[in-house]
C-alpha cells in the first residue's frame, strides 16, 4: 500500500503518535499531520458513543475545510464506564479515581472514526470494544501513575503498555483501544475510492 499510487493524499488530522503507529502498521502513510484544534469537552447529557463520534466528524470537518480534495481521516476514542466518559486524565490524582473505577470490572473503549472524502462525501462510524481489568491494588495503581504511561491517554490507562497486564478479557477490536480500529479504517477508506486499497 503506497500512497503514491492515490489519486488524493492522505492527511492524519491527529497529533496521536499511536494512531500513526497503526496506521503504519499496515502500510498506511498519512501525507500529512494537521491535528484538529477543537473543543473536546462533552457537551450536557452527551453519552459516550454521541461523544466520541461527533469529535471525530468535528476533526475531521475542520481539517478538511482547509484540504477539500484530500482524504481527511480524523478519530476519537473515549472509554465509558456505564454512562461515564473517562476522557485524559488532568493530573495523577483523577487518573487515580479512573483506574479504581475501573478495577475489577468491565468498561467500554468507544472508537469514533472518521473520513472526509473529496467533493464533500464523509464517512464514519462507531466502534466498540469490551475490556475488564482484574482487580487492581493500591500498589498496582501506584507503580502504574509513577511510570508516567497515563499520560495523555482515554480512562488513563495504555493496553499496549503495562496495563496490558491487567486484562483478562477483551471483546472487540484491540486496535481501537490503541486508538484506531484498523479493520474499521481500512474498510471506510476502500468504500471511499482511497487508491492503495483498490
Amino acid at each position: 500500500m503506497k500512497n503514491k499510487r492515490a489519486s488524493a493524499p492522505l492527511i492524519l488530522a491527529s497529533a496521536s503518535p499511536r494512531r500513526l503507529t497503526l496506521l503504519e502498521q499496515i502500510g498506511i502513510r498519512p501525507d500529512k499531520i494537521a491535528p484538529a484544534a477543537i473543543d473536546e469537552t462533552p457537551l450536557k447529557d452527551e453519552l459516550p458513543r454521541e461523544h466520541a463520534l461527533r469529535l471525530a466528524k468535528e476533526k475531521a470537518r475542520a481539517i478538511a475545510k482547509d484540504y477539500p480534495d484530500a482524504f481527511v481521516l480524523a478519530a476519537d476514542t473515549v472509554v465509558a464506564c456505564g454512562r461515564r466518559i473517562l476522557g485524559k486524565a488532568a493530573n495523577e490524582y483523577e487518573a487515580k479515581k479512573f483506574l479504581r473505577l475501573l478495577s475489577g470490572r468491565r468498561h467500554h473503549v468507544i472508537g469514533g472514526i472518521a473520513l472526509c472524502a473529496p467533493k464533500g462525501v464523509s464517512f464514519s462510524r462507531i466502534v466498540e470494544t469490551t475490556v475488564r481489568f482484574r482487580r487492581l491494588t493500591d500498589a498496582d495503581i501506584d507503580m502504574y501513575l509513577k511510570s508516567g504511561e497515563w499520560r495523555d491517554k482515554a480512562g488513563a490507562y495504555a493496553i499496549q503498555g503495562s496495563a496490558g497486564a491487567w486484562v483478562p478479557f477483551i471483546g472487540g477490536s484491540y486496535s481501537n483501544v490503541v486508538g484506531l480500529s484498523l479493520y474499521d479504517t481500512v474498510q471506510m477508506l476502500r468504500g471511499a475510492g482511497f487508491q492503495p486499497l483498490q
